[in-house]
């Protein structure tokens, strides 16, 4: 097929329509380039339940085998059920998904042995260099003896491994409903949640890539509309909602109400700071003041990046962070090599719900101390013009700070506001908070104005 490379490889990941913009064929490539790229003498490789991923997982499998490392398939797994393997086995690991992405959808999230992830600094323009030679020029004729491919389960390795990191055997009885949205957590929460003192209310746990009932991204607030119903129907102590790959995790409380990811965030950062008497937490930049706030009174040190899963894991490496967390409930922790697992991050809530007699709404209210915008994309024709707009019009104010770590933050006693350019599309992403909410929506719309003007 003809490939245009640049639509599909992505700045973290590859991603796009099957067959449309990519193939088995294809797929087949990517798995010579990346153990090519790595070095590799073996690989891990999982997939999820959409229907093209078997498909993909075994092109990318036999290109990997051919030029002589050995596979090790696990098969149906949820992301981090992938890092989990790259992490015990110390292989590079690839993972068949496209996340929350529609059905025609699908992609490949790369990472080196323990976990580390692949992007475009690290090995991910290196990848597509290669393949989009060999589509010129066809593969190359490998001399190495090819390497075995075999099959192993790990779902019962990875639940024991999350459960020796969070103790649940003591809380008390809890009710939780967890919508798998038709994704991976159908197939991972039944083993990990096994003999623990809770009675779970499942749904959508049926594996199905055409996600039938809604779109498995928990972000948007029409997708967790099912999940806040049934809490309240079923008198549950709280809900989760898992995405298509189950490595995010979002929490309604018991009268069905979301919980910011920013408060998830600072709930288990001071668990972690507990577990390990203090350390280094990471937090990216559109994170509620709550966060880096919690975190020194609990005796740690917060550090604050940019948005994205490799700028968080790049930290947390080079700082030896104990914990990363980020507004789009994705949860880092360096006792799972760095990667994120919304799982655990859910272990680490229903444990904190269990060990004490509170419902969910006042354990978290002590987190959740600001009145936040949540993210509001604008498309514009111009980014760079619209983002230099929103710079004029607060430079030089008083009392006012600006930064450009990722697009631009503004900040005063009161509130603060990020805009930041997306990689992919012609949009830019507002996050605000304040103080108030009055305050909030002041500020809100006057950005808004400023970006839509």
């Amino acid at each position: 097929m003809t490939a245009d490379l640049s639509q599909l490889v992505k700045a973290y990941d590859v991603r796009g329509v099957v067959p449309d913009q990519w193939d088995e064929s294809l797929a087949e490539l990517f798995g010579a380039a990346f153990v090519q790229v790595t070095g590799a003498d073996a690989v891990v490789i999982g997939h999820d339940m959409r229907p093209s991923s078997p498909g993909l997982s075994g092109a990318f499998a036999r290109g990997a085998a051919s030029c002589g490392a050995d596979v090790t398939e696990i098969g149906l797994c949820s992301t981090d059920q992938l890092y989990y393997a790259s992490g015990a086995f110390g292989l590079p690991g690839a993972m068949f998904t496209a996340s929350h992405n529609p059905a025609q959808y699908n992609g490949i999230k790369m990472c080196r042995a323990g976990a580390a992830p692949v992007g475009q600094d690290t090995g991910l323009a290196e990848i597509r260099q290669l393949v989009e030679s060999w589509l010129d020029s066809g593969a190359p004729v490998r001399d190495a003896t090819p390497g075995a491919i075999t099959r192993r389960d790990t779902l019962e390795d990875y639940a024991a491994y999350l459960r020796s990191l969070v103790d649940l055997t003591s809380i008390r009885p809890l009710k939780v409903v967890v919508d798998a949205g038709n994704g991976m957590g159908g197939h991972t929460v039944p083993t990990v949640f096994a003999g623990l003192p809770l009675d779970v209310v499942p749904m959508y746990f049926e594996l199905d890539g055409t996600f039938p009932n809604h779109e498995a991204n928990p972000l948007d607030p029409a997708n967790i509309v099912d999940l806040q119903a049934r809490v309240r129907a079923e008198d549950a102590d709280l809900g989760i909602a898992f995405d298509g790959d189950a490595d995010r995790c979002f929490v309604v409380d018991e009268h069905g109400d979301p919980v910011s990811p920013s408060a998830i965030t600072a709930l288990v950062a001071s668990r972690e700071l507990a577990k390990h008497g203090g350390g280094t937490v990471i937090h990216n930049l559109i994170t509620s003041w709550s966060v880096p706030e919690v975190v020194r009174e609990q005796g740690g040190t917060p550090v604050r990046t940019r948005v994205g899963h490799s700028f968080i894991k790049a930290e947390m490496a080079r700082s030896g962070a104990i914990f990363g967390g980020e507004h789009s409930a994705h949860y880092y922790f360096r006792d799972f090599w760095n990667a994120d697992t919304g799982m655990l991050a859910a272990l680490h809530v229903l444990a904190a719900l269990g060990g004490q007699d509170g419902p969910l709404s006042r354990l978290v209210a002590e987190y959740d101390r600001y009145v936040g915008s949540g993210e509001i994309n604008s498309t514009v024709e111009d980014q760079a013009a619209r983002l230099a707009a929103v710079k004029a019009a607060y430079a030089g104010g008083e009392g006012i700070r600006l930064d450009e770590l990722d697009g631009l933050t503004v900040s005063a006693g009161d509130w603060w506001f990020n805009v930041r350019p997306s990689n992919t599309e012609p949009l830019l992403r507002l996050n605000a908070e304040a103080r108030d909410e009055a305050t909030m929506t002041k500020v809100r719309d006057e950005v808004l104005g400023i970006i839509r003007g």
